[in-house]
């Protein structure tokens, strides 16, 4: 009996009659999102920090001959995203049928912290892979169960700077593991990894197990604000769809049972959501790209070692750490359609401009540091849109049709597809950046990748956020036109 108060003391237990310690700082807004963003930070650092090492240990330790490590590396990179891709949509569809986001959130680290050790004492290409299918589920349970933590934590209103903000601190993930990976590893070798790894995941393991969700927390107090039942209250004063709007959302009945059971399935009907989930899909591409062929150009046209090549996404992450808060706070004031489109249309002619990176030289090093630099603002700018837009898409339907969506909505199933499709590119950038980088050179390999930030540009600017206006006076007046004949 006392072992059981202390439990609900300390963990918000099941019978909401004792008040958990903290209650207070535990459910507050900036502990619940730094929690969201350590998670994610976690995530990305343990999946960068061998990023620059692959290649070595490939070489060093398992005997893979160099002519055929940029392969192997694509391989277990796209491992990770594969696993992703798999286990996305029933960790979304369970989240949301789960009473409290807490558990499951905390059993991932198991998974993660396997996947970790198996990473230390892997001597083969097999325990390798699997160790990354592991972490790939690890990861899908944070990224499904935190974006939908984050929508139900700071409202869809505020949910712009705080993607920003969090895929900011992803960024210096991005950033300084590889750093850290190559530095490690060449200092004092795979075992300061290791270390390094449950330091993180130790620290975010007691993050997420002292976070206490709004609605747990509205139970115990009612002056803690749980946002989505704010927002349900706000439409009786302040309906956000008109009846003709309304419409366009509705769900006719009689859906198949796949449906009915996820319902977030029908939505991608919506071009709005379908754009989003393409501008997930490239972003998620070019940072694939980036992990599997940086590190293999580094050191084939440089000679750079595992350190040397970690170095190179500094100015990769740096823009993207700075200006993620900013593209945040743009994203919720101007909307999504502005910012993804200038981000993709920057991203486009810097990608082509790589193919000058060809000779080893230190006026090419300098310019290749610039023009990943650049790439970092781009990328800076593509995070938020896709998050935001996807969630704006979803609260339309689920305030139309509350029946099928249920009190909270499908937001885990909704980040479950996101982070399936997000993973798709992680999976496939690899894949396809060595591939083409291996047929027609790194230069040439960036080239295309810019022709696809132009094409997903132009979709951002006619579909994101709804069509332009002079796109839909054009289709108006053909639609009036053909009515009349």
């Amino acid at each position: 009996m006392v072992l059981k108060s202390i439990k609900s003391w300390l963990t918000a237990g099941p019978n909401y009659k004792v008040r958990p310690w903290g209650l207070y700082w535990r459910s507050h807004t900036l502990f619940i999102t730094a929690t969201i963003a350590i998670g994610l930070f976690a995530d990305l650092f343990l999946y960068g920090l061998v990023v620059p090492v692959l290649p070595f240990l490939l070489q060093n330790r398992i005997g893979i001959p160099i002519d055929e490590i940029q392969t192997h590396v694509s391989g277990i990179l796209a491992a990770y995203a594969a696993s992703c891709v798999v286990f996305s949509p029933f960790a979304g569809y369970i989240a949301d049928r789960t009473e409290s986001r807490r558990q499951p959130y905390l059993w991932s680290l198991v998974a993660l912290f396997i996947a970790t050790a198996m990473l230390y004492v892997a001597q083969t290409e097999t325990v390798l892979v699997l160790a990354r299918i592991l972490q790939g589920l690890s990861a899908v349970i944070v990224w499904t169960i935190g974006l939908a933590l984050c929508l139900e934590t700071v409202g869809p209103k505020n949910l712009g700077t705080a993607i920003g903000s969090i895929f900011s601190f992803m960024g210096f993930a991005s950033l300084i593991a590889p750093v850290v990976g190559g530095i490690v590893y060449e200092k004092v070798g795979y075992i300061g990894i290791f270390i390094i790894s449950i330091a993180v995941i130790t620290l975010d393991f007691i993050m997420r197990l002292f976070v206490i969700e709004k609605k747990i927390a509205h139970r115990y107090d009612p002056d803690i604000i749980d946002p989505l039942l704010n927002l349900q209250h706000d439409d009786e004063t302040e309906p956000l769809l008109g009846a003709d709007n309304k419409s366009r959302f509705l769900i006719p009945p009689d859906q198949p049972m796949i449906i009915q059971k996820i319902p977030v399935l029908y939505c991608m009907n919506n071009s709005r959501l379908a754009t989003a989930m393409l501008v997930a899909f490239v972003q998620a591409m070019l940072l694939g790209s980036f992990d599997a062929t940086i590190p293999t150009e580094a050191q084939s046209l440089f000679g750079y070692s595992s350190l040397e090549a970690g170095l190179l996404f500094i100015p990769l992450g740096a823009c993207d750490l700075i200006l993620g808060p900013i593209a945040g706070i743009l994203t919720d004031r101007y909307g999504v359609k502005p910012v993804a489109t200038l981000g993709y249309v920057s991203l486009a002619p810097i990608l082509i401009a790589l193919r000058a990176i060809n000779t080893n030289t230190q006026d090419q090093l300098i310019l290749y540091f610039c023009l990943l630099g650049l790439c970092g603002i781009g990328l800076a700018a593509i995070g938020a849109p896709s998050v935001v837009e996807a969630g704006d898409v979803v609260n339309k339907y689920h305030k139309a049709n509350p029946e099928m969506f249920g009190e909270t909505g499908p937001y885990a199933q909704l980040y479950g597809l996101n982070s399936m499709i997000y993973a798709a590119g992680l999976a496939i950038g690899p894949f396809l950046a060595g591939g083409l980088r291996d047929w027609i050179g790194y230069g040439n390999m960036n080239a295309v990748l810019g022709v696809i930030c132009a094409l997903t540009a132009l979709a951002s600017y006619v579909y994101l956020g709804g069509k332009p206006r002079w796109i839909q006076k054009l289709m108006d007046k053909r639609t009036s036109s053909q009515d009349e004949e």
